[in-house]
């Protein structure tokens, strides 16, 4: 029987706030939810008030069958984040401040999970706050030398510093980042102009040993220290964008995991996130036809799944 991983995300859970409605969000979770139907052992940690909001979340990921254990109640209120849709479908998010993921608290049940999780990921948004930021790092610093930490830059509104980005990079294994987000870190950190250079300064200076560079519609970059591969993306009609990246990743985590190839790992990575283009909001469950698509690439079993 293959080996089954157990990974986490930790850092914002909330609402996005879409015109169909309220969509379950926050990368971390969206993450989780994805490398969930990949047959992983996934667990999303965060914060939720004690509120409508927190307990409709509660509800969603029972409903998604996500476990909601490492989903604390805090006295704050739930986040949201207010999304605007462009013509292509690419969001623009308002995200509210003082949230309860701003207050992940750092327990015992935490340092367990830590210890025993495969691959963790994490992004800069929740290090907004110095107490989600101080139980990320706690979290990063309590798994196994061996433990994947993947830090999904996610780079939002102003919610960022220099300060977090370099002190992420020198903590994570793997990077995962889009064109937007190379720029802005070749602006940060001084690095090379060339997009290439650029990558590589970045894994040579913190000793990554992966790092993704989605380019949207265009398809993906993996490298590692041997290999550099290009995958074009998969022609799509597009609903939103919402949680591709997120989908994106946990391919990555999952096929890391499980020592595929670069550029197997990529492809399928690219195949996921244009179907989550495809569907509304960030956490579609895959269809029939999606699941197919892993069995041909020999990346898990079909799972049970509703068409969409």
């Amino acid at each position: 029987m293959a080996e089954i991983f157990t990974i986490a995300g930790i850092g914002e859970v909330l609402f996005d706030v879409l015109p169909e409605g309220k969509k379950l969000g926050g990368a971390p979770v969206n993450f989780t939810f994805h490398a969930q139907q990949l047959g992983l052992n996934a667990y999303p940690v965060s914060a939720v008030g004690r509120d409508d909001d927190g307990r409709k979340i509660l509800d969603k990921l029972t409903q998604a069958e996500l476990s909601a254990k490492y989903i604390q109640q805090v006295d704050f209120p739930t986040g949201t984040a207010q999304v605007s849709l462009d013509a292509q479908g690419v969001p623009n998010f308002t995200i509210t401040e003082n949230a309860a993921w701003d207050y992940i608290q750092w327990t015992n049940q935490l340092i367990q999970l830590a210890a025993k999780v495969d691959a963790v990921c994490f992004g800069s948004l929740a290090q907004r706050s110095s107490h989600s930021c101080r139980s990320i790092h706690e979290f990063l610093h309590h798994t196994r030398h061996d433990c994947l930490k993947i830090f999904d830059i996610n780079l939002r509104q102003q919610y960022y510093s220099k300060d977090i980005i370099k002190t992420s990079l020198k903590t994570a294994n793997v990077l995962k980042l889009n064109d937007g987000e190379l720029v802005i870190l070749q602006d940060l950190l001084e690095l090379p102009s060339s997009p290439q250079e650029a990558l590589c300064a970045l894994q040579d200076s913190y000793e990554l040993d992966y790092i993704a560079l989605t380019h949207g519609a265009k398809g993906a970059l993996l490298k590692n220290h041997l290999i550099c591969c290009d995958c074009p993306g998969f022609t799509t009609t597009v609903v939103d964008t919402i949680g591709a990246g997120d989908s994106y990743t946990a391919v990555l985590a999952f096929g890391i995991l499980h020592n595929l190839p670069l550029d197997q790992i990529n492809q399928m990575a690219n195949c996921v996130a244009a179907y989550v283009c495809s569907q509304f909001g960030a956490t579609p469950a895959f269809s029939d036809s999606l699941i197919s698509e892993f069995k041909e690439f020999d990346l898990c079993e079909r799972k049970n799944t509703n068409e969409y």
